[in-house]
């Protein structure tokens, strides 16, 4: 790998309703994810700018996406206000399975949660 690649380019979390799960991360990190149906697939997307280096991501229902606690570990940006999305992940109907943890003072924090599909994912914040 080139070392000026990422070496993530592109995410999905499996989800067995795009509906709920769409407006479960809305509500939790208070932003707008648009919606698109392509290849048998319904997918909604998280914001990036894929034309500035940043690596994009989204959330896709299909036969082919099982949501699972033992998928793979994603860590979603939670700048600049871990706490504010963490505040809000039980009643958008998930559960917080690790408060915000200090890493190291070089790394930041880290907490974790199941989302409305059961998925468990990290958050990453560095404060």
């Amino acid at each position: 790998m080139d070392a000026a690649t990422n070496a993530l380019n592109w995410f999905e979390i499996s989800v067995s309703d795009i509906a709920r799960a769409k407006k479960f991360y809305e509500t939790v990190f208070s932003i707008k994810m648009d919606e698109q149906e392509m290849m048998g697939m319904k997918m909604a997307f998280f914001p990036a700018d894929s034309m500035q280096g940043k690596v994009g991501g989204g959330l896709a229902e299909s036969p082919y996406h099982k949501p699972s606690a033992d998928g793979v570990k994603v860590y979603l940006n939670a700048n600049p206000d871990m706490e504010a999305i963490l505040a809000k992940i039980e009643s958008a109907g998930g559960q917080v399975m690790m408060p915000k943890t200090k890493i190291t003072d070089e790394i930041g924090y880290m907490a974790g949660f199941v989302d409305s599909e059961g998925n468990h994912i990290a958050l990453h914040s560095n404060n």
